[in-house]
């Protein structure tokens, strides 16, 4: 099966699951992105045909909204929060600084393995407990330098246990 043919192969189990409308676009968009930390091209191609969208509408909507990515991310994308009121917390700078040191990249950027995105986002609703991020779909709150490598510890021991099953 080519790679094209295993998008359409997908694609039709998430249209089982979320129909053939027009409305069925985002669910769609979102699954894929949640799967796979992106929405490949052959993705936009097959989701196009499924739902009788044109391709520029499709590639439109996985472009816009911030949560998708048109792009390879890692199998962990951690938005850090960079509002006013998270930055004035807690840790906020010492705890970003921490993020960036223990990841070697910057924002924008995902590590060598292929294991963690770094990027920005500009609330993740928690401005009463931060400074906050979000990875993948899990809130953090309150980080210190202490949390962040916790989490990025738990988060790399997450990705061995991943591995071996």
């Amino acid at each position: 099966m080519d790679a094209q043919q295993q998008w359409r192969t997908e694609v039709e189990q998430l249209v089982r699951v979320h129909g053939r409308s027009r409305t069925a676009l985002m669910p769609i968009l979102q699954d894929i992105n949640r799967a796979h930390s992106y929405i490949p091209e052959g993705a936009m191609l097959a989701v196009s045909s499924a739902l009788s969208v044109p391709r520029t509408e499709v590639y439109g909507v996985a472009s816009f909204y911030a949560y998708f990515s048109v792009k390879p991310r890692g199998r962990y994308v951690i938005r850090v929060c960079r509002t006013i009121s998270c930055a004035k917390q807690g840790e906020y700078h010492p705890a970003i600084a921490t993020l960036i040191t223990e990841l070697g990249i910057g924002f924008g950027e995902t590590t060598p393995d292929g294991l963690f995105t770094l990027e920005q986002t500009n609330c993740c609703g928690m401005c009463d407990q931060g400074p906050s991020m979000v990875v993948n779909e899990d809130v953090h709150v309150r980080l210190s330098e202490a949390s962040v490598r916790a989490l990025l510890t738990e988060y790399r021991q997450r990705a061995g246990a991943e591995l071996k099953h």
